[in-house]
């Protein structure tokens, strides 16, 4: 018979105790990305004329624009404003995601999100 055959995977020697960080640090990742799918943030551009709310995990949730914006506004400085407000708001829900993640990829080396 091949010598270790039957031994357990990891070697037996700190495999279980690797395996179970693991598991815990997955555990923490997922809990992490559902609250970012519960957290939101809102940019806005042109003095709060146009607001963009976008949850942690980069979903919009909601394009305010003010009515008074409209009566003045010509469509090119519109579209222009709402491209502002929701790259602001995709860049802060990163920067948000990366507060919540950051800290978990630290937990296993050679990762290093």
């Amino acid at each position: 018979m091949a010598k270790g055959f039957n031994r357990p995977v990891g070697g037996g020697m700190g495999g279980g105790g690797m395996m179970n960080q693991i598991k815990r640090l997955q555990e923490q990742m997922e809990a992490a990305q559902a609250q970012l799918a519960e957290e939101t943030v809102t940019s806005s551009v042109g003095g709060g004329a146009v607001k963009v709310t976008m949850t942690g995990d980069q979903h919009c949730k909601a394009v305010e624009i003010d009515a008074d914006l409209l009566k003045d506004a010509d469509a090119e400085m519109l579209q222009d404003m709402i491209l502002s407000a929701v790259n602001l708001a995709l860049d802060d829900s990163r920067k948000l995601a990366e507060q919540k993640m950051g800290p978990l990829a630290g937990g296993i080396p050679g990762l290093g999100f």
